[in-house]
């Protein structure tokens, strides 16, 4: 890999890091509603790809349905957790995705398990948990937040299984599910979600600037970076260098928001991260490596 290809990766890491703190900027101080900020996100998204609606996919209802899985749906439940969780927790916790992927693809689709992919999966849940309990001074019962963020990285895990079933592009795929994600996200917004506009009206530059970022830089921009990175480079070389992306979001949040890590954090980061790293270097004849750790949308 050349030096600029790294740096392009080491960019892309490092906006995927910074939208998990922008996106706790958006639902915490500024008071964006968890579910309209989800939808407002996928409508930006949907408005720049929509000549990409076109030709309609030939399973339409399973674009849609795993587009809404790795898209609207597990983005929601994640600004869900962090109006509690920190940025730093759960970029870890986030990393459950990549073993959860794993046993998805087992159930679903026949994947076969070996004893190192199986210690990867044992490990990476053992951190995610030591992380999970090592925030908030509470243990799990004061880790609700948390909780939400895994069950973002298990709706994720389960769109993620059948994105190769598809059989369309990243960008393709994105703009269905952006779709799908309006559509299912807005009248929830509106029957849950009182005064969605609320804080929109309230810091209107803020929110947009929040917006922007993430629906422009990082799911046109960094992502669009990243799969064009993939068909230049081998995989094996390119998906590990996606675990930065914890490491960076650790490093942000205790700079920018000022996230308590405390030894069991950060042990059960390194645990979670050696367990992931594993996964990784073991082949699946299921699931494509880029879609156990790269966040979805």
């Amino acid at each position: 890999m050349s030096p600029g290809s790294l740096g392009l990766m080491i960019l892309v890491n490092l906006a995927w890091a910074l939208n998990t703190i922008v996106s706790k900027l958006a639902v915490g101080p500024l008071g964006a509603p968890p579910l309209f900020y989800a939808a407002a996100r996928g409508a930006i998204v949907a408005l720049v790809l929509a000549p990409l609606l076109r030709p309609r996919p030939a399973d339409l209802p399973l674009v849609l349905a795993t587009g809404l899985a790795i898209s609207g749906g597990s983005f929601a439940l994640l600004y869900m957790g962090l109006i509690t969780a920190t940025p730093s927790a759960a970029g870890i916790v986030s990393l459950a995705g990549a073993p959860l992927t794993v046993l998805f693809a087992i159930l679903f689709l026949g994947e076969r398990v070996r004893w190192r992919r199986a210690l990867g999966i044992t490990l990476t849940f053992v951190g995610v948990l030591l992380a999970m309990t090592g925030t908030g001074g509470g243990g799990l019962s004061r880790s609700s937040g948390l909780w939400l963020v895994f069950a973002s990285a298990l709706v994720g895990a389960l769109g993620s299984v059948f994105v190769k079933r598809i059989g369309i592009s990243s960008f393709r795929l994105q703009a269905w599910a952006s779709v799908a994600s309006v559509a299912f996200l807005v009248p929830l917004s509106v029957a849950l979600e009182p005064s969605p506009l609320g804080a929109l009206v309230a810091a209107p530059w803020e929110l947009a600037g929040c917006l922007l970022f993430a629906a422009l830089v990082v799911s046109i921009g960094a992502h669009g970076t990243y799969y064009h990175l993939l068909q230049h480079h081998d995989a094996n070389v390119l998906v590990p260098l996606t675990l930065l992306n914890p490491l960076f979001t650790i490093g942000l949040g205790a700079w920018l928001t000022d996230d308590p890590v405390g030894p069991r954090l950060l042990v059960g980061g390194a645990v979670a991260t050696i367990g992931v790293a594993i996964i990784l270097l073991r082949p699946s004849a299921t699931v494509p490596k880029p879609a156990l750790t790269a966040p979805k949308d």
